[in-house]
């Protein structure tokens, strides 16, 4: 199942995309697939069709995981 992303490049806009892994610790490169905007628009660096990526570790400035459908709702205590 994939892990939906947004991935923070050095002097780019965030972008949305799946990776069918987390990157580990030694990874040199990180694998994308249908990379887009944050609003779903086409990446205007990119050619029409492209539906991977692959960037340097070294251009990744962090990563952040979004929550999946499958992930468990946590809920917090609630005072009345």
């Amino acid at each position: 199942m994939p892990v939906h992303v947004i991935l923070h490049i050095a002097n780019e806009d965030p972008i949305l995309a799946e990776m069918e892994k987390l990157p580990a610790s030694n990874d040199t490169c990180v694998l994308a697939t249908n990379p887009r905007t944050r609003d779903n628009k086409d990446l205007r660096y990119l050619a029409a069709g492209v539906n991977q990526v692959i960037w340097p570790m070294t251009r990744v400035t962090f990563i952040e995981v979004l929550p999946g459908a499958d992930d468990e709702q946590i809920i917090g205590f609630v005072r009345e």
